[in-house]
């Protein structure tokens, strides 16, 4: 038989012990070249470009 609780956890005990577990909401920023929402310090997904130079070739710039 595992072992069990001596006393029942109080729901205020057990909440306070939750309000971390929340994720918090993703920032997002307007890409200065191509006003597509991304995240910050990352490439923009749209147009690869990071802080003024492309590193990656997207499929729009390929065509």
């Amino acid at each position: 038989m595992p072992p069990q609780p001596k006393r029942k956890l109080s729901k205020a005990r057990r909440d306070r012990r939750r309000a971390h577990d929340s994720l918090p909401a993703i920032h997002l920023i307007a890409c200065p070249k191509c006003d597509a929402l991304r995240q910050p310090h990352r490439l923009c997904p749209e147009c690869g470009t990071y802080r003024g130079e492309t590193y990656i070739e997207t499929q729009a710039e390929k065509k």
